[in-house]
């Protein structure tokens, strides 16, 4: 039981936290060790209210799930992890976990339960109405940019990073979307109802949108930003996202991954290269440049 309910808090996902990590790095406080700890902190409580939304969603979508050739041997919907265990692991961590925030800072704390609220608003309600689905989780990413911008005292952090948040987020979004519908074809509506208001060239004309808009934000970003290189060094980095993106694209319609954006990052090597790569070089315009 103890591994299923390990299984359960989904830490695997934990990858999407990173979000939070935003600010740190793009307003260049990565040397102040009292930025980096409030941020650590942070990045832990996220990972523990997010646990705490993937019991919900588990919890409501049980009996869907066991229709669902994957997630059938997640641990609620195959019994490994029995209701009331993960109804009280539910309970629990919001009760522990939103304190702390607040304790943590109050501004991150309001933050954090504007998180949890929409992501109970995105599982009950949102995730049930095409396009507003992946626009609440969308927001959802945008929240722990925000989180992470409470926690330290920014200096010039630039709002073009939250548009990039922001398309970044609905690509993955969509690609989930598509891989979910392409893989359940015909039985997708009875897995998730919200797949009934899509149609696959829908999601790549609006992946597609996604994909450019995040390419143009971020080009935007790299050349405008208050805190960047006079000598716009940082447009090097553009090459590397365009090419994480196009990478991606690959993953979804070749090998199939897009139903789980955590996954293709966790088990691609030349995505995993490209992420590592953009990162080094971001770290190198900023430090030594």
């Amino acid at each position: 039981m103890l591994r299923a309910a390990l299984e359960s808090l989904r830490p695997r996902q934990w990858i999407k936290n990173g979000f939070v990590f935003a600010a740190l790095v793009f307003d260049r406080q990565l040397t102040r060790p009292q930025a980096v700890l409030w941020t650590l902190a942070g990045f832990a409580l996220f990972c523990l209210l997010s646990s705490a939304v993937y019991l919900v969603n588990d919890l409501s979508d049980r009996e869907q799930d066991r229709q669902h050739p994957r997630k059938r041997h997640r641990p609620i919907a195959s019994g490994r992890l029995p209701v009331p265990v993960a109804v009280g692991m539910a309970v629990a961590f919001p009760l522990v976990v939103l304190p702390l925030a607040f304790w943590l800072r109050p501004a991150f704390g309001w933050v954090a339960f504007g998180y949890y609220a929409l992501m109970l608003l995105y599982t009950f309600v949102l995730k049930h109405i095409p396009l507003l689905d992946v626009f609440a989780l969308a927001a959802g990413f945008l929240l722990r940019v925000e989180a992470g911008v409470t926690l330290i005292e920014v200096q010039r952090f630039s709002p073009w990073l939250y548009m990039v948040t922001l398309f970044v987020a609905l690509f993955l979004g969509l690609g989930k979307r598509r891989a979910e519908l392409e893989l359940l074809a015909h039985n997708a509506g009875n897995h998730r109802k919200v797949l009934e208001g899509y149609t696959l060239p829908f999601l790549d004309q609006l992946i597609t949108i996604a994909a450019t808009a995040t390419v143009m934000t971020y080009s935007l970003y790299t050349f405008s930003a208050p805190n960047l290189p006079a000598n716009h060094a940082m447009m090097f980095t553009v090459p590397f996202v365009a090419y994480g993106l196009f990478r991606y694209l690959y993953l979804i319609h070749v090998r199939g991954y897009g139903g789980a954006p955590e996954e293709a990052v966790l088990r691609d090597r030349p995505l995993q290269l490209t992420v590592a790569a953009w990162g080094l070089l971001v770290l190198a315009v900023f430090y030594f440049f």
